[in-house]
């Protein structure tokens, strides 16, 4: 299945369980005019749309294979991102309307009512959790992002987890969920299952079966190594270029986080590679890894693969380390001579990676290479639309595989729509998010 048509599909279940949360709710509305009802009915409407997408939002963090090859990690994050802000939305719309429904109903102030309310053992526990959704979405702001670990915003982050429990408990306690407990306890078993599952028992039974230690950890530059690992049935894992692995090294200080890194070079009898840049604390520490440590690899993940390909020719675009997934496809991609060119963007010439290895392809291959050199604040934009037509020409029938920072990968990709390559043939995936 193509890219695009499982994310239509994805978006398309995603809406439609939203739908039936609504159609759900109107089959329980009582009309009536009276303000404390319309605004109890709002709180309901609201109340149970946050509910539903506080299990979106889980689902999209089970690491479904289907839906993270299918859709794509990029877009699933950006996806996570705004239905975080939607849910938000919702729990304060839904505690507002709450709110004024009791404090009409009851004849009392506002104030008078969160005192009242928050005596009551389940609305405290949802208030509660909406504390902790709060603290989720200020630490995923793309400005408080930037300047936290990712070990404190991960950490941060899996209180949605407990966020979801308690919210949970206060649906169960609320008097309008007889006719949705069927929908409701059902939603909440399966996303249960495709969590524990994806993000317990399979990574669990991978490191059983391939049994992963570190093999080798090799400097490529300036704060980046590769990293070479070696296990047992790696084909059984079908790990293709273009994709990564969420890897957790058990060392000390290192065995606590896993994170995402892409293949650098094709699986290979029993190795894998990957190549990191100390990017923070955790990238950092790898260059110290000890030969024989125990890895555990979860995955594949990513849709960045030749099974995405349409056309003969292909643009590969990498940016900084994001050469890593580029430098496996540029080995791999079927072609025949002028088929396959890289253009890999970097600020200067010492933080080119795996330079030796990306000529050797060209060579092997008669593939076009070309190194965009430059600070990415400098006046001539080497990856502007007019650029990239005069460096590539016939770009526009070309299929087109990007990888670089958020930042980066977003203005090519405007850049690419302008010189006519159709959305849908630009396959991208972005780091930093």
């Amino acid at each position: 299945m193509r890219e695009r048509d499982m994310a239509v599909r994805v978006k398309g279940g995603m809406l439609g369980g939203a739908g039936t949360v609504a159609l759900l709710w109107a089959a329980q509305v009582r009309p009536s005019a009276r303000l404390d009802a319309l605004f109890a009915t709002a709180a309901h409407l609201s109340g149970l749309l946050a509910g539903y997408g506080v299990l979106v939002l889980l689902f999209l963090m089970a690491r479904v294979p289907a839906v993270e090859h299918g859709v794509g990690a990029a877009r699933l994050a950006r996806w996570h991102a705004l239905g975080g802000r939607h849910v938000l939305l919702l729990c304060f719309g839904h505690a507002l309307f709450a709110l004024c429904g009791y404090a009409v109903h009851e004849g009392v102030d506002v104030l008078s009512a969160v005192r009242e309310l928050l005596g009551y053992p389940a609305l405290a526990a949802a208030a509660i959790g909406t504390v902790l959704l709060v603290a989720v979405g200020i630490t995923s702001a793309r400005s408080v992002r930037s300047r936290v670990s990712h070990e404190t915003w991960r950490g941060v982050h899996l209180l949605v987890y407990l966020a979801a429990a308690l919210a949970f408990g206060h649906q169960l306690a609320g008097p309008d969920l007889a006719l949705v407990a069927w929908f409701w306890a059902l939603a909440h078993a399966v996303v249960a299952v495709l969590l524990l599952w994806y993000r317990a028992v399979v990574p669990v039974r991978q490191a059983l079966r391939h049994a992963l230690r570190v093999a080798e950890v090799r400097v490529e530059g300036p704060g980046v190594v590769s990293v070479l690992v070696y296990g047992e049935h790696l084909a059984e894992l079908r790990a293709e270029p273009g994709q990564f692995l969420r890897w957790r090294f058990l060392q000390r200080r290192l065995w606590h986080t896993a994170l995402p890194f892409s293949l650098s070079a094709p699986v290979r009898g029993n190795t894998l590679r990957i190549t990191v840049k100390a990017l923070g604390g955790h990238s950092r520490r790898i260059r110290r890894l000890r030969p024989g440590t125990r890895v555990l690899a979860t995955g594949p993940f990513g849709a960045l693969t030749a099974a995405r390909r349409t056309r003969t020719k292909v643009l590969l675009i990498a940016g900084g380390v994001g050469i890593t997934p580029m430098r496996a496809l540029f080995e791999t991609l079927p072609g025949g001579p002028g088929d396959i060119t890289l253009l890999y963007r970097a600020g200067a010439e010492e933080h080119l990676v795996l330079r030796s290895e990306l000529e050797a392809i060209a060579a092997e291959r008669q593939a076009g290479l070309h190194y965009l050199l430059g600070p990415s604040g400098a006046a001539f934009d080497p990856l502007a639309p007019q650029a990239l037509a005069a460096l590539v020409p016939g770009l526009a029938e070309h299929d087109v595989y990007l990888c670089g920072p958020r930042g980066m990968a977003d203005a090519t990709m405007a850049a690419l729509v302008r010189v006519g390559v159709p959305v849908g043939r630009i396959h991208a995936e972005c780091f930093g998010l």
